[in-house]
């Protein structure tokens, strides 16, 4: 991780895994507040293809390809937030997550990751060669230790996304969610934001319904 990334100081860690719909929209919601309001968000990153390593059941099997792929994923952002930072994770983030879910190319990233990889960074500013990283499993140990912390800070039995607000901090305050069909925008967006916070400073545990609503990527 670039030094100056480390030493910056940020209003909000946001853990993302590229392969969950529900994180890509929680993130959009995130960057939607940015819009409005200065705030600072840390892109950080957990994987699903560690959390669902040891497990066997139907889940487990049918998603296996894709945390697979999008372990691959964050193998390349990782060395990208390593040599360009912070902004540039985000930047990358947002063209590869766009491509996934908006415009529904996940059938690409498996076919050709190289190829997909390559295309995004383009997108994002940034150079195609990082796309070779998604082979390097020398960057698993870190991003398994940043798996660790995110679930040291939630507990177990959660997944994507997490956020922890005030990091680094006595204020420190860590939630899986919200998981939200639609990102909302604008003011909508800051009083969502506003709420969850105040439920994180609260120290409720634990908030949930099993209906989610149709998922839309606008």
């Amino acid at each position: 991780m670039s030094d100056a990334t480390a030493a910056e100081t940020y209003d909000a860690e946001f853990f993302i895994d590229t392969a969950c719909p529900w994180c890509w929209i929680t993130s959009r919601w995130v960057t939607n507040v940015q819009a409005e309001r200065d705030l600072k968000v840390r892109w950080r990153f957990i994987s699903l293809k560690f959390l669902n390593e040891d497990k066997l059941d139907g889940y487990a099997v049918q998603h296996r390809d894709g945390h697979l792929a999008a372990l691959k994923i964050l193998r390349v952002l990782d060395e990208v937030r390593a040599r360009e930072g912070n902004d540039a994770v985000g930047a990358a983030y947002t063209a590869i997550g766009t491509a996934l879910h908006n415009h529904g190319r996940i059938g690409d990233a498996l076919a050709d990751m190289n190829a997909f990889l390559s295309e995004c960074l383009v997108t994002a500013g940034l150079d195609a060669a990082y796309a070779s990283h998604a082979e390097d499993e020398s960057h698993d140990s870190p991003l398994r230790a940043e798996t660790e912390l995110a679930l040291s800070r939630t507990g177990p039995d959660v997944g994507t996304p997490i956020i922890t607000f005030n990091p680094d901090t006595e204020a420190e305050r860590s939630v899986f969610g919200p998981v939200i069909p639609k990102a909302p925008k604008g003011e909508d967006a800051v009083v969502l934001w506003d709420a969850v916070v105040t439920l994180a400073n609260s120290g409720v545990a634990e908030i949930k319904r099993t209906l989610r609503g149709d998922i839309s990527f606008d």
